[in-house]
């Protein structure tokens, strides 16, 4: 079996294991059942029991049901102990992605599709402001063009899946499909772009790339197929590429801070970490507290002149004083590259997700309301229950009215616990409930899902509907920002000696520490911060294996270098140039 069979075999298995869970019985060959009966119902009971004690029996099931509900399969691990098992069972459950029969490669389903539309308006506008147009270039790249840049293509070479066979012909020159699109897009840039005049060129790309990992995939975080947007600009001096760089990286943090309620760090990539073939790459780095690793969310690169003279992209230099009959001189153009994924999805899961399942920012939320009747029994005449289910509709309207998206839950057969559940593994950021008694009193009863947790519920008028629901919903997308914001920074240590580095690694922080920015003394970091290290097992013995690599030169630095500061590596020796954010990521 090779290993992409057996990664697909895995996650087919894992999706059986979902779709069954709490369901199938152990059996031995022959259908037997495993066990006598009388150990098996002990068995049952221990683990009731043993759930009843660590406060997991509301997670796994819904409450009190009705007679013939469907059961509904809430999450079953804590993101503390298992945040693998934990990540996959909320994509799942809340209906975020799909799996397939071909590993790391998934289907986007309308709830996280939603999500990247959004994203995707939200950065279209801004960069159309900025006079960037938006093309579609070809998903093949020919061996030739792929290869013309060797130092890019080395940094993708293992990652690049190749098509070698057209229906039942072999292909006389195989065709790569693009890891990205520099080499794709550069030819035609090096054919339009005639003179100073057609500067700058700006163009932006919404599509999908393919990088073959081998690496265990992480949906959304790291697959072989994924969506992005890719932008390839060229203008005539450093100075204007630069300008650009910058502000495209503003826009990335805004994404991240202003739609998904994720805090980023803004800064420079060391020459170790930076794109293969850039002059210099921004980024903007993220955190995960729960597993105490970094994330690079988003980068934009300025790529100098490097591409420019590989393509030969030039212009006459039009600042030049020339004689009469002189020829100018030709300049290379100066290029960016910048790009953004769907990858920002994972990172958002991950930050506010909780032991219920998804919680998502009201801003990129498809269903940002959900009304929920209650208060409906056996003894509620027909009249009645269309009485209230009239009243439900008309808050929908008042809410719709002010661009609210909201859906109400008129499912039959379904008791209100089991909607709350469901609604609430799904993210929903606020839950309106409405029956006889909030009739009688004209208002509604709210529950916030960042605060799932608390049993306190709020009350709004009726009538003050349409002003402090999408009032409350800004208040749910600022509370969720600035509690991940606290949180990252509470995790983002400033260390000024080895001795504390991987204690304060081990404790689940990033760090920011002197350092040399010396290639070299960087690898010798992350070989001395792993797990396997001596010093790192005398600390913990339980850490892990993985090494800490730079994650960026912040552009927020703790204070200035001090004449005389060594690098933190005691090893290195030479003085410290910046402070440098370390830490595991993914």
């Amino acid at each position: 079996m090779s290993a992409d069979e057996a990664t697909a075999k895995m996650e087919a298995t894992k999706i059986n294991d979902e779709t069954n869970m709490g369901t199938a019985e152990s059996k031995v060959e022959g259908g037997a059942p495993h066990g006598k009966p009388e150990k098996k119902e002990k068995e049952r009971k221990d683990q009731k029991a043993a759930a009843k004690s660590k406060g997991e029996k509301q997670s796994q099931q819904a409450p009190k049901k009705k007679s013939g509900e469907p059961e509904l399969i809430g999450i079953t691990c804590k993101k503390s102990e298992d945040i693998a098992e934990w990540y996959q069972q909320v994509i799942l459950k809340g209906e975020m992605l799909e799996f397939t029969d071909v590993p790391g490669c998934y289907v986007y389903l309308p709830g996280s599709y939603k999500i990247w539309d959004f994203i995707r308006a939200f950065f279209d506008a801004r960069i159309q402001k900025m006079k960037v147009k938006n093309c579609y270039f070809p998903l093949f790249i020919t061996e030739a063009n792929l290869q013309r840049e060797k130092d890019h293509i080395d940094g993708f070479a293992a990652e690049v899946a190749w098509v070698t066979e057209g229906g039942k012909s072999k292909l006389e020159k195989k065709l790569a499909v693009r890891p990205t699109s520099e080499t794709a897009m550069y030819s035609y840039y090096s054919k339009k772009i005639r003179s100073h005049r057609d500067l700058p060129l700006k163009l932006n790309q919404w599509n999908n790339v393919v990088r073959w990992e081998f690496k265990h995939p992480m949906p959304f975080i790291r697959s072989r197929e994924f969506l992005w947007q890719e932008g390839h600009t060229a203008h005539l001096t450093e100075q204007e590429a630069s300008k650009e760089v910058r502000e495209i990286l503003d826009h990335y943090a805004a994404i991240y801070e202003e739609l998904l309620a994720v805090p980023v760090v803004k800064g420079q990539k060391t020459v170790n970490e930076q794109f293969p073939g850039a002059h210099y790459t921004t980024t903007v780095e993220g955190f995960v507290p729960s597993v105490g690793r970094g994330i690079q969310a988003a980068t934009s690169h300025c790529l100098g002149q490097h591409f420019a003279k590989m393509f030969d992209i030039t212009v006459e230099d039009p600042n030049q004083e020339v004689k009469e009959g002189e020829k100018r001189n030709k300049l290379h153009v100066w290029q960016n590259s910048w790009g953004f994924t769907t990858r920002s999805i994972g990172v958002m899961i991950l930050i506010h997700g909780d032991d219920k399942g998804l919680v998502i920012p009201p801003r990129v939320a498809d269903v940002q309301v959900v009304i929920v009747p209650v208060g409906i029994n056996a003894k509620t005449t027909d009249a009645d229950r269309e009485k209230l289910y009239d009243e439900v509709d008309s808050l929908r309207r008042q809410l719709e009215d002010v661009n609210v998206r909201v859906e109400c839950d008129f499912r039959e057969g379904y008791s209100p616990g089991y909607k709350f559940n469901d609604w609430e593994m799904k993210g929903v950021p606020l839950r309106l409930e409405f029956g006889p008694k909030d009739s009688a009193n004209g208002v509604v009863t709210t529950s916030r899902r960042d605060q799932a947790f608390s049993k306190e519920k709020g009350t709004i008028p009726v009538p003050d509907l349409a002003t402090q629901v999408p009032a409350l919903l800004e208040q749910i997308q600022s509370d969720m920002y600035l509690r991940a914001s606290e949180e990252y920074a509470s995790h983002r240590k400033v260390i000024r000696s080895w001795s504390e580095f991987v204690p304060t690694l081990n404790a689940k922080n990033v760090l920011i520490v002197p350092h040399c920015t010396n290639g070299d003394c960087e690898d010798e970091i992350k070989k001395d911060s792993s797990g396997h290290q001596e010093g790192a097992a005398e600390v913990d013995a339980r850490a892990p294996s993985m090494g800490a690599k730079s994650l960026c030169i912040p552009d927020a630095q703790p204070e200035e270098i001090k004449e005389g500061t060594k690098c933190i590596n005691p090893k290195c020796g030479k003085e410290a140039k910046m402070w440098v954010m370390f830490g595991r990521s993914y």
